[in-house]
């Protein structure tokens, strides 16, 4: 992973990880139902930002590891499996 991507990508994480403790505290403060699925889909919404990066990290190195290479059709199937298995 680009070292520009590893810190977007911690970024975000250290973002969930803030988002799943304000969850604990929510429940056990018995917070209403509400607030509780409006924090889960921030969390939910953070992953897929992660994984956007990490999709966008991987398209760009399969792309410059496939120029000049008799490994693309195995590169181009690693990202097409990696993009359906987040969608």
């Amino acid at each position: 992973m680009a070292a520009d991507s590893r810190g977007a990508v911690a970024s975000r994480l250290a973002t969930i990880e803030g988002h799943f403790h304000a969850l604990h505290r929510m429940v056990d403060e018995g917070r209403s139902y509400r607030e509780i699925v409006q924090q889960l889909v921030a969390v939910r919404s953070s992953i897929d930002s992660v994984v956007q990066v990490i999709v966008a990290d991987l398209a760009a190195d399969c792309v410059q590891s496939v120029r000049g290479s008799s490994a693309a059709k195995s590169t181009v199937l690693e990202l097409r499996d990696v993009v359906a298995s987040a969608l």
